[in-house]
């Protein structure tokens, strides 16, 4: 992987926790510069309509762009814009992120000479998992 390349990765981010920061240090280790989008509220309610989101757009910005492998935090509303609107060479995803949005996304990425890059969820970690009162180790 070229070092001066610019990864983009997208998310919602509400209860962020250490599967997310590992997202986060596996895909600047894959580049230069790292560019995490976060989902806007009204999206995400479009989307995942039975989420009820802990924290607005502005305090899940604030906390993804606090973390030392994020060099820009952006706002966007479906992944298949976002990768239209941002200068970058890798997207990064997780084994879940296939619905149709992420489809049509992965296929402009491969129109445009773009790379995408689907990386393991880490282990015993989930956002669904907090929501739910399980345990996380």
């Amino acid at each position: 992987m070229e070092m001066s390349k610019t990864i983009l990765t997208v998310g919602v981010f509400d209860l962020l926790h250490f599967g997310h920061v590992e997202l986060f240090r596996r895909a600047k280790a894959l580049g230069k510069r790292l560019i995490v989008a976060v989902q806007d509220d009204n999206e995400v309610k479009i989307c995942k309509p039975d989420t009820e989101l802990t924290y607005d757009l502005a305090h899940r910005m604030y906390m993804v762009d606090a973390i030392r492998y994020v060099d820009e935090t952006v706002v966007y509303g479906y992944v298949d814009d976002i990768v239209k609107e941002i200068n970058f060479d890798v997207l990064v995803v997780g084994p879940d992120q296939n619905h149709a949005r992420f489809r049509d996304a992965f296929k402009w990425c491969e129109e445009h000479g773009k790379e995408v890059i689907v990386l393991p969820r880490t282990d015993g970690i989930s956002s669904s998992m907090l929501r739910s009162g399980k345990s996380c180790n």
